[in-house]
């Protein structure tokens, strides 16, 4: 996770801070990617789809914390939630 590693230094304390109360790891790979190995706790919502689960996501009422492999979609899942 380049964008997420780079962001909380390689440390999966805060990324399970940030889980335990009550943040989305939204994960916008793809889901092959996805399934080579992704964040505990994460969901995979691949940014191809993103716009379709906004009402979804709206309802979880929660901090969205969105991660890639690089940023670059992460950023631009950022723009449209």
């Amino acid at each position: 996770m380049g964008f997420l590693s780079n962001l909380f230094n390689g440390t999966s304390i805060k990324i399970n801070d940030f889980a335990s109360r009550g943040a989305v790891i939204l994960d916008v790979r793809t889901p092959e990617e996805y399934s080579t190995g992704a964040i505990p706790q994460s969901q995979n919502i691949p940014l191809q789809t993103l716009e379709t689960q906004i009402e979804k996501l709206r309802k979880l009422d929660s901090p969205i914390i969105a991660c890639c492999a690089s940023g670059n979609r992460s950023g631009s899942a950022v723009k449209l939630l």
